[in-house]
């Protein structure tokens, strides 16, 4: 993961992503976190099967990775390139992409399974203070990973690729 933050390129080589590793105790921590912050907004009926897959799923894994772009990092490259400042935000995500799809990549190369979460904004100041991460720093997914118990399921598609991309020659 070092070489991957290292080598993923970014926006104007912003260098804006931030990689949080969570293993062990911090890692149920974490998952523990989101399910008490979703018990207080969700149905105990829906939170059942919530709970279920957070336990048997997310939480059950090796460990979790947080991915965070630094907003002080993107709030400068606004100033330091006016002409695209109104860029920079899509920019930072864009950049956030690039460092998930190559670790998720690295992790299923090594035989580890891996998925993609997004319980942000509403765990941010909780996880932030858990583990006193630059308030800087804005959440934009976690990714539990560990060895898979099967494969995944194959990906229903909602839309023919003829709609879905165009090639010309």
């Amino acid at each position: 993961i070092d070489r991957i933050i290292l080598a993923t390129p970014s926006a104007y080589n912003s260098q804006s992503s931030r990689v949080v590793i969570l293993f062990g105790i911090h890692h149920i921590c974490l998952w523990g976190i989101v399910k008490q912050t979703l018990a207080k907004i969700v149905t105990p009926e829906a939170f059942i099967g919530t709970r279920e897959k957070i336990d048997n799923c997310f939480a059950a894994g090796c460990g979790t990775i947080l991915f965070y772009e630094d907003m002080k990092v993107v709030e400068q490259m606004k100033v330091d390139f006016a002409t695209y400042a109104d860029k920079f935000d899509e920019y930072s995500a864009q950049t956030s992409a690039m460092h998930q799809f190559v670790v998720w990549t690295l992790l299923r190369e090594n035989g580890y399974g891996a998925s993609l979460q997004h319980y942000n904004p509403l765990i941010d100041k909780q996880v932030a203070e858990e583990w006193d991460l630059n308030p800087a720093w804005r959440l934009m997914a976690q990714m539990p990973f560990g060895i898979p118990t099967k494969e995944p399921a194959e990906k229903l598609q909602l839309k023919p690729l003829t709609e879905r991309r165009k090639v010309f020659r």
